[in-house]
């Protein structure tokens, strides 16, 4: 009678632990997202090099990233259909084999053409790998150990963008830029490998590629390219004053139009949007808007502030900004554990709050800020990331059947790159039109009439006396350079304001996520 009372406790057992084979599988793609993730920032150090490495021009230099970024975010949406066409072993081995490829051709590249047009394809076949990640975490492993799952892809997303710039420093520095791509080669016919050896976990319905949605697809090629183009150029173009920008922003709207009605009424639509009728869903993925603007936000400010006032570079820059990276890694197991005992939705409120004061801190920002100063802001940074990463994927995917996790993972993933895209657009836009407002009223106070401008002047031109009759210009031009610096460091600081409002703003929207019950389904399925 013991025996026969006891027989029917091992399959619960057995649903409730992690299967070592599928552990590894899942890390080793994790290592194929943190390379597709971390080549968005990698360049962003090194771009002068290249630039002189290719001969390209100053306007041509920047679509190294654009491209890749432009290619990355029509993919990651279109994943989960794919995924569920080819399955997740064919999409991911296909994914991880073109990036590696990719890889190699841009760093043999001759020209700035190839170059772009390798990074385009290196960003669209490698972006299918991001999203799937997520969506394994959540279909294979039995939802009661996503405290451990949940911290490794939370903390590669939010630490390969930000020591992309140090290791692609580093390797420029130390070896050549070649070697920014040449260093995915090895990882990624690992990866490759092993995702089309071990890869089991569902079968291919190749029925879909019959009902592939065509005019669908270019919808949301049109749509998100054009979106994600605008977003880039437009602060630099002033926006609608560039007949481009508004050539974009039409096709934008066109594609959107198109995308939206098909994505409505097409048979079998490429992404599905009722994911979003799900509550936590909809919350988890405005959070995770905002969480890319405020991780791809201060990823571009402090180079701004350490290169622009400090004088750093690429180097110093990187090293500076590691402290984040390292408390990112040192927080992931804490993360992972609380996820546990505590209210996803406490976590996530001390994580904005917590973001929100490091950015407050910021505020008092000056010229003579330096390592040191911004310390300790830099480590509440990295908590608080990981103190958010890890429920808001929880609350987003985690109590969606299993059939929906795929599409939803990949609309879930182009959130926060899209709030990363929103957020520079943004924060380029106020730091432009700030600066200025601050030079102007700079200019107002340093009057021929003012003593304390006078005096400074009058300084400078002893200073610079051996110049002779070019003295007094020199002194002007140095002033005039000072103020630029001081409208530069005020318009830091109020771009740090806006980010402390923003992220209080989400902690208040909390209040909207309904409790998560307990963890249950998934994990099991997946063949």
């Amino acid at each position: 009678m013991a025996a026969d009372i006891a027989a029917p406790a091992a399959p619960a057992l057995d649903e409730d632990r992690i299967d070592p084979r599928r552990l590894i599988t899942f890390l080793l793609m994790v290592l194929g997202m943190f390379m597709a993730i971390l080549d968005i920032q990698i360049v962003s150090a090194s771009l002068p090099e290249i630039q002189a490495g290719l001969a390209a021009s100053g306007d041509e230099i920047p679509w190294i990233q654009t491209s890749y970024l432009i290619a990355e975010v029509i993919m990651i949406p279109l994943s989960g259909y794919l995924s569920r066409m080819l399955s997740t072993r064919w999409l991911f081995t296909i994914s991880a084999g073109g990036f590696t490829l990719m890889s190699l051709l841009c760093g043999l590249s001759n020209s700035i053409g190839e170059m772009i047009v390798w990074r385009a394809l290196q960003g669209f076949i490698g972006g299918a790998m991001i999203p799937t990640v997520f969506a394994c975490a959540f279909t294979i492993f039995p939802r009661s150990k996503m405290h451990i799952v949940s911290p490794m892809i939370g903390l590669v997303a939010t630490l390969a963008p930000t020591i992309g710039p140090t290791l692609g420093g580093y390797l420029t520095e130390y070896l050549s830029w070649h070697w920014l791509f040449f260093i995915n080669i090895i990882p990624g016919i690992v990866v490759t490998t092993a995702a089309f050896f071990l890869i089991d976990f569902d079968k291919p319905d190749l029925s879909l590629f019959d009902r592939f949605d065509w005019w669908g697809f270019l919808g949301l090629a049109l749509f998100l390219g054009a979106m994600e183009y605008v977003l880039e150029e437009g602060a630099g173009d002033d926006w609608f004053a560039d007949h481009l920008i508004v050539m974009m922003t039409a096709v934008m709207v066109a594609g959107g139009f198109l995308f939206f009605w098909r994505a409505f009424t097409a048979e079998e639509p490429i992404v599905r949007l009722d994911a979003f009728a799900d509550r936590n869903f909809a919350m988890g993925s405005i959070f995770s808007f905002g969480l890319g603007i405020g991780l791809y936000g201060l990823i571009y400010i402090f180079p701004v502030y350490l290169s622009g006032v400090r004088g750093y570079n690429s180097l110093q820059i990187g090293e500076a900004m590691m402290v984040s990276g390292i408390s990112m890694f040192l927080t992931a197991p804490i993360a992972g554990r609380l996820s546990q005992t505590v209210d996803p939705r406490i976590m996530m409120g001390v994580g904005f709050l917590l973001f929100s004061g490091s950015c407050w801190m910021m505020t008092g920002l000056t010229e003579d800020w330096d390592y040191w100063e911004i310390f300790i802001p830099q480590i509440m940074r990295g908590v608080s990331l990981m103190l958010c990463m890890v429920p808001v994927s929880n609350i987003a995917l985690g109590m969606l059947p299993p059939d929906k996790v795929k599409n939803a993972s990949g609309l879930f993933n182009l959130t926060r790159n899209l709030g990363g895209a929103v957020g520079l657009a943004l924060i380029n836009t106020i730091l432009r039109n700030r600066e200025d407002f601050h030079y102007a009223r700079i200019a107002e106070s340093v009057t021929a009439g003012s003593e304390p401008a006078m005096q400074t002047q009058s300084m400078l031109e002893q200073a610079y006396s051996g110049l002779d009759d070019a003295a007094s210009q020199a002194a002007l031009a140095t002033m005039t350079n000072m103020a630029k610096l001081q409208a530069l460091v005020m318009s830091l600081a109020d771009i740090f304001v806006l980010l402390t409002f923003i992220f209080a703003g989400l902690a208040l929207l909390l209040t909207l996520v309904a409790k998560p019950k307990g963890m249950g389904g998934g994990g099991g399925g997946g063949h």
